[in-house]
């Protein structure tokens, strides 16, 4: 049995974040070298929308961070060599790891000037703030006349 929708539920810009294929796993996902996508946490405050991805034994400068058409993407590629010589031989050691996060954004809820990133403690942070007509508002009584 299905159960009956509440009419006096609108949907938030939170519950549009998710469902605007926020969390897809098609082609704007990817992970290269049979890694595994780093973890992800999306948070909503009323003044913004906040993606925090767990990427530890990274540098700032490894994380490549666009936003476009409503589409945030981070991506990131690092190559790690590492060589070693001894008496009768060689070893090299490479590694090579990569990923792409896409996430859709609510069209028109964010000031895409004003999104920022931070790198601390193995956390990536982005924090991408919303435009006041989206920002929840107080109930207000509408007087009859």
């Amino acid at each position: 049995m299905l159960a009956r929708r509440n009419e006096n539920y609108l949907p938030s810009f939170f519950d549009r974040f998710f469902n605007n294929e926020l969390m897809d796993w098609s082609n704007s996902n990817f992970s290269g070298t049979n890694t595994s996508l780093p973890a992800v946490n999306v948070r909503e405050t009323i003044d913004e929308f906040v993606i925090e991805l767990a990427a530890p034994g990274m540098d700032k400068k490894d994380f490549k961070i666009s936003f476009k058409n409503n589409v945030i993407t981070i991506s990131s590629e690092k190559e790690d060599k590492k060589e070693e010589k001894k008496d009768n031989y060689t070893r090299r050691e490479f590694s090579y790891q990569s990923f792409q996060r896409s996430f859709t954004v609510p069209e028109n809820a964010i000031l895409s000037d004003k999104i920022a990133a931070s790198y601390n403690n193995g956390i990536l942070e982005v924090k991408l703030p919303k435009r006041e007509e989206v920002k929840p508002q107080p109930e207000r009584e509408i007087k009859i006349s």
